[in-house]
């Protein structure tokens, strides 16, 4: 096992087996997808085969579209990494694990318990816990886009009230937020080259997919109808902006009315306990010494 070509070889076995997986379950997802697209065997009732090889190819690999997206989501936007996001993970979590499972000169019993530990370990560390990294960075950029977003509806309201149009305001912001904030500007630059490719209104629920708060569906979905139904952009973005700073405040007060009542586990914890066992430990003890 400290034989340097024993080292290698388990590593270049897990790097093979990365690659192995990531191709093959990549091809399984897919063959999937063109099957659900061209809606071949509809009439046919899935197997269990097929039903879980369709879930562990969700686990296991997902395309480049989908690793760059999480990684956006994330607020991640350099995606140099992303193509090789799983070959790297399982990579060094099979060398992990092989090196684990190798090692060890305890009793059987033992050994079996403790690489059933560390496996259980790096499972959680290697294969949990960056796709859980990555979720966690996700929902902490949403709730932060969230919060600021009325004031950007407010520069939104004031650029189109001077005249210009929505495109060009996403345009413009783009350029000036870039110096405020990166994750804000990204998000406007991806929503203004959409709308070039792809319309407003297809890059709006592209927006909304991307950040699932309902301040942003209530944008997008006001922004929607008013250039449906031509109404002015202006006043709509101004009364939205005030009805999300009434919902964020609303939703301050209820987590401030709400501590009271999360301080009393700790007060009775820590406070009341110990008075009681103060107040009563002497009586206690007195009835101890006359028995």
């Amino acid at each position: 096992m400290n034989s340097p070509y024993t080292l290698l070889f388990i590593i270049l076995i897990a790097i093979g087996a990365a690659m192995t997986l990531t191709i093959l379950f990549g091809n399984m997802k897919r063959k999937n997808s063109i099957e659900q697209a061209l809606d071949i065997n509809q009439l046919d009732k899935p197997s269990t085969f097929s039903d879980a090889s369709r879930v562990i190819a969700s686990f296991f690999a997902a395309s480049n579209n989908e690793i760059t997206e999480k990684f956006i989501g994330a607020g991640i936007y350099n995606t140099t990494l992303a193509p090789y996001f799983f070959l790297i993970k399982y990579t060094v979590f099979g060398v992990a694990s092989a090196i684990v499972v190798l090692a060890g000169d305890a009793p059987i019993q033992e050994e079996i318990l403790n690489k059933v530990i560390w496996l259980s370990v790096l499972t959680l560390v290697f294969v949990i816990g960056p796709d859980l990294y990555l979720e966690m960075r996700r929902r902490a950029l949403a709730l932060k886009i969230t919060r600021k977003l009325p004031f950007l509806l407010d520069l939104m309201a004031t650029c189109v009230q001077t005249g210009m149009t929505i495109e060009s305001t996403l345009f413009y912001l783009t350029s000036e937020m870039a110096s405020f904030d990166r994750d804000i500007a990204y998000m406007l630059k991806r929503l203004s080259d959409r709308a070039r490719t792809v319309g407003i209104d297809q890059a709006l629920q592209d927006l909304y997919e991307r950040v699932p708060s309902p301040e942003m569906h209530s944008f997008v979905m006001t922004l929607t109808q008013s250039m449906q139904h031509g109404t002015s952009v202006y006043e709509i973005l101004t009364t939205l902006s005030n009805d999300i700073r009434k919902i964020q405040l609303l939703s301050l007060e209820e987590k401030a009315g709400k501590l009271s009542s999360k301080m009393s586990i700790p007060l009775i914890i820590f406070i009341m306990i110990p008075v009681v066992i103060l107040i009563v430990a002497p009586g206690v003890m007195r009835m101890m010494e006359r028995l």
